[in-house]
């Protein structure tokens, strides 16, 4: 495989025609999107044949990946007795599932292909409106394209991501369950809204909003500032979802706690880079 064709349906999401009339109508489409809730679902962005190179690609390393079952709050931090016994962030909830971390995607891997192919980054940031000097690739050798693996009974609690933008890649669905549900925009660069965020975390769903995707479907999401799970899901079919991390600020990696946690390890690039954050968020 050697053109990106061979992976994205780029007829209709012709991304490497920028300036052209049917990119400008794409953009526009996905920035509405993003403007209203904080999430936008391109369907069907890798095409059938695609999809089934990414499918062998995530059964191959799916060995790889680092299971964990923990308790976690909705930061993925530590219990913190002195705050208040109902405050979200001493709300834990178990977490079950898998990442497969980015070094097992090499140079011939087709899900690092989408995410290094030039134009693909130039489109995320034209998505999201971003200067060019405010957007950037995830800068954590761990985590900047990964696979997050889900097996029967697991799922994701509701969480917020460590970087801004996160672009996700429906590559396989379970036999059932694995939605993924949200709450657009519940949380601020300078205002974390515990009000909200408790109210979700007590089931209030008013604000939850659930989305059905397609193998092959992409999804831009601002998941720093909405709060979003995955529920358990069921049968023998393991549920791929690919990952490709971007962030505002130049040298951005995940925390040493975090990655630990995700990954089963750190690094010492994770060493190096632990508290160089430009936000005062929970992580």
């Amino acid at each position: 495989m050697s053109q990106i064709c061979d992976l994205v349906d780029l007829g209709r999401y012709p991304m490497d025609r920028p300036g052209s009339p049917a990119y400008q109508r794409m953009i526009a489409d996905v920035r509405r999107d993003l403007e209203e809730d904080g999430c936008a679902v391109l369907p069907g962005f890798v095409h059938d044949q695609g999809t089934t190179h990414l499918v062998a690609e995530a059964d191959q390393v799916a060995p790889m990946g680092h299971r964990s079952f923990t308790r976690t709050n909705a930061y993925f931090g530590t219990e913190d007795p002195n705050l208040p016994l109902d405050h979200p962030a001493r709300q834990f909830y178990d977490r079950s599932n898998a990442f497969i971390p980015a070094d097992n995607f090499g140079a011939d891997s087709p899900l690092r292909r989408i995410y290094e192919f030039p134009h693909f980054m130039a489109f995320i940031r034209d998505a999201l409106d971003e200067p060019q000097d405010r957007f950037f690739r995830y800068d954590d050798p761990l985590a900047d394209v990964i696979i997050n693996m889900v097996e029967t009974g697991d799922g994701f609690p509701w969480h917020f991501d460590t970087n801004n933008f996160t672009v996700t890649l429906a590559i396989q669905n379970a036999e059932e369950g694995g939605q993924f549900e949200y709450a657009p925009m519940v949380r601020s660069p300078t205002n974390e809204n515990y009000d909200a965020v408790a109210r979700v975390l007590a089931g209030n769903n008013a604000q939850v909003r659930q989305l059905e995707l397609q193998p092959g479907d992409l999804q831009i999401f601002r998941g720093r500032y909405s709060l979003h799970r995955v529920t358990p899901v069921r049968g023998a079919r393991k549920r791929y979802v690919g990952i490709f991390s971007f962030a505002e600020t130049a040298n951005m990696c995940g925390s040493v706690e975090r990655t630990r946690q995700l990954y089963g390890r750190v690094l010492p690039h994770h060493l190096e880079r632990a508290g160089l954050r430009v936000d005062t968020l929970r992580d």
